[in-house]
């Protein structure tokens, strides 16, 4: 967790390794506790979000990943 008034070149210095190992940064703040994603996880967090509430679309993800190949072919 890196403190909200850590210096902004230290914090710079997190986002790079940020964004190549996909784990988000936890920011230390007075009243809340924020979480730096890189766009491209917030994109990916978003369209989660967007697909789990397609209604059906839950249960058509779950039946096909236990179909194997050989069946969907």
């Amino acid at each position: 967790m890196i403190p909200i008034n850590e210096p902004q070149h230290q914090l710079q210095q997190s986002i790079a390794p940020m964004s190549h190992s996909h784990q988000p940064i936890a920011i230390a703040g007075q009243t809340s506790n924020p979480v730096l994603l890189s766009e491209s996880d917030w994109a990916s967090v978003q369209e989660t979000l967007y697909l789990l509430s397609v209604p059906g679309m839950r249960e058509s993800i779950r039946e096909e990943m236990a179909t194997s190949i050989d069946q969907a072919l």
